[in-house]
């Protein structure tokens, strides 16, 4: 079992939700950045690492601005794979996971960029703008080299084609929680929780992850009610970054913690419990 697998294993026996808590890397600075991830990475169950890229057609405006501030900075997928393995000579244990997009790891070269990655320790890899019927070359490295390939779906993403992700995906499948980009809400959406208990009907043993929009701690007991194994909060940590920037620490081990409080599942098996279930 991976690292990611096993996490969830751990959290499940516990009676607990993952956290997934998303980063960009190089905001403000390659420098800063390794300490901010390393003060997030206490929390968080699971951390998401995003590369920048130019253009980071899946992500709103504060993500957007994040990965911009990043390569102002000059920050390079060197420096990227340079944090992720200093994360790992600090001690840092929980599993580690790169989102990028395909051209970065194109070209870095494919073979060269997922051995990497198993060399410092990063166990999966999410590209958002792949789409599985173009992944099978890039999915046989990974499971070559045991790094685990996350895969998306969407609100309209049929069924079949669920089916055939979820047959590629290791890790955890990673439910796009709404139509748009990412960015965080107010509320939970109707439709979020409809597709949540849908896609968890179709995932068999594989953990569902939740994500976009989630950055409340009631956003995260609604969808772990709803039958999803873990969250994924990427805008609201971004924005307390873009609002302190090097000093942002304190700020999102502060809101991670508040986060994580919310992932106990006694909250699920009550709510299951009055319904006799």
């Amino acid at each position: 079992m991976s690292r990611i697998g096993e996490r969830f294993r751990m959290l499940r026996e516990r009676g607990e939700g993952a956290l997934i808590g998303y980063l960009t890397l190089g905001d403000p600075t390659p420098e800063a950045s390794e300490a901010l991830a390393r003060a997030l990475a206490e929390q968080v169950d699971v951390l998401e690492l995003g590369i920048p890229f130019s253009d980071p057609i899946a992500d709103g405006k504060t993500i957007q601005a994040a990965t911009d501030r990043a390569l102002r900075a000059g920050t390079t997928p060197e420096h990227c794979f340079a944090i992720a393995e200093a994360l790992r000579a600090s001690g840092v244990e929980i599993p580690l996971v790169f989102m990028t997009y395909y051209n970065i790891v194109l070209q870095y070269g494919e073979e060269r960029f997922v051995e990497r990655c198993r060399r410092i320790g990063v166990d999966g890899l999410l590209v958002t703008d792949l789409p599985v019927e173009e992944a099978g070359h890039l999915h046989g490295i990974c499971r070559r080299h045991g790094v685990d390939m996350i895969f998306l779906i969407a609100p309209t993403t049929p069924e079949e084609r669920a089916r055939r992700i979820i047959r590629r995906a290791s890790g955890f499948l990673y439910l796009v929680s709404l139509l748009g980009t990412t960015g965080a809400r107010d509320r939970v959406s109707a439709l979020t929780l409809e597709k949540t208990r849908w896609a968890k009907g179709l995932t068999g043993g594989l953990p569902l992850a939740v994500g976009f929009g989630i950055s409340k701690p009631e956003h995260v007991r609604r969808v772990l009610e709803a039958g999803a194994d873990g969250v994924v909060v990427g805008s609201a940590f971004v924005k307390l970054v873009e609002e302190h920037g090097e000093n942002a620490a304190p700020h999102l081990s502060r809101l991670a913690e508040e986060l994580k409080r919310a992932t106990v599942l006694d909250v699920r098996l009550a709510k299951a419990e009055r319904k006799g279930l």
